[in-house]
């Protein structure tokens, strides 16, 4: 983060300071430059709200190395996961080759959403460019009926303080607002992660829970 300025108060934003690439060649860097970029750790909030459903097909889009379709397919689910990166998918597929996770590189941007009907749809700490927002009632509209739709961000607090914008991203309210008629709310809400991230940056969860009827 860039220092303060001496006009900066300590309730001011934090600067934005990243100007972000989030291109396949660029994550591929990412991945390339780390023996492991994420933690082997399944995030707190799919734990939380997945735990109760009976397991189904299920869409991660996002997986990078693949802690949270491994969690999944432990409980049942026959998982499609999808990320950007290839070095991502295949460091997965290495780690996890079992038939009940289909590991497959892609850029939902531009790329179709591999498949329709999906019993979850699930996606945490997924960027999606507010010029990209486009994706956010393709992914909706990937969840069959009696379906469930998980989107987890990181608090905007957190994002700002890791030199990034909110604002240039969809939000989990974003999906909400596309939600029709035949959708239930079920978990709207901001709360702690329980196990900060980010080198403790993000510690606060923004994660909207939702079933298709």
């Amino acid at each position: 983060m860039a220092p303060e300025s001496p006009t900066d108060s300590p309730d001011s934003p934090a600067p934005v300071t990243h100007d972000p690439d989030h291109s396949a060649a660029a994550w591929d860097e990412r991945y390339s430059n780390a023996d492991r970029l994420w933690t082997a750790n399944v995030n707190p909030a799919l734990m939380a709200e997945i735990a109760d459903l009976s397991p189904g097909t299920a869409l991660e889009v996002g997986s990078g190395e693949g802690a949270d379709s491994r969690w999944l397919a432990d409980h049942g689910w026959q998982v499609t996961a999808v990320d950007i990166s290839q070095v991502a998918i295949d460091r997965a597929r290495e780690i996890d080759p079992r038939p009940e996770i289909s590991w497959l590189q892609a850029d939902l941007t531009v790329d179709d959403i591999p498949g329709i009907d999906f019993g979850l749809v699930t996606l945490h700490y997924f960027p999606i460019p507010r010029e990209h927002a486009a994706l956010v009632g393709r992914l909706v509209g990937a969840v069959g009926p009696g379906g469930t739709l998980l989107v987890v961000a990181h608090a905007p607090e957190g994002v700002r303080a890791h030199g990034f914008d909110p604002d240039a991203y969809a939000w989990p309210a974003d999906f909400r607002a596309t939600l029709g008629d035949d959708w239930e709310v079920v978990v709207d809400e901001t709360r702690e992660r329980g196990i900060a991230a980010g080198g403790g940056h993000h510690t606060h969860d923004v994660v909207l829970r939702a079933r298709r009827t």
